[in-house]
């Protein structure tokens, strides 16, 4: 529980998340096949039409959408450079790793 609450803080604060997916995506280190991957993860995720929670039921309806992001940008943190993952104070992040 812990570690899902870590994710989605980060995945929370758009000063932080925003500009790591911006250096993510920018950077020379991340190779092209990550950052496809990237890519085709979110927009897989917009693209089809199941929710486990109706998005109508309020708060409920977005916490299923939350975790689907949460554990997008969990794949991207493990898919970037050492470099960047100090840059943003991910690398000794316990939340991160498995």
């Amino acid at each position: 529980m812990l570690k899902l609450k870590r994710r989605l803080k980060f995945l929370l604060q758009l000063k932080k998340s925003g500009p790591f997916l911006l250096d993510f995506f920018r950077s020379q280190e991340v190779e092209n096949s990550k950052k496809i991957l990237s890519v085709l993860l979110f927009v897989g995720y917009f693209l089809l039409p199941i929710d486990i929670i109706p998005d109508p039921l309020l708060f409920l309806g977005f916490v299923d959408d939350a975790a689907v992001l949460a554990f997008v940008l969990e794949r991207i943190v493990k898919m970037a450079p050492e470099s960047l993952k100090r840059k943003y104070g991910l690398l000794d992040d316990k939340a991160w790793s498995r």
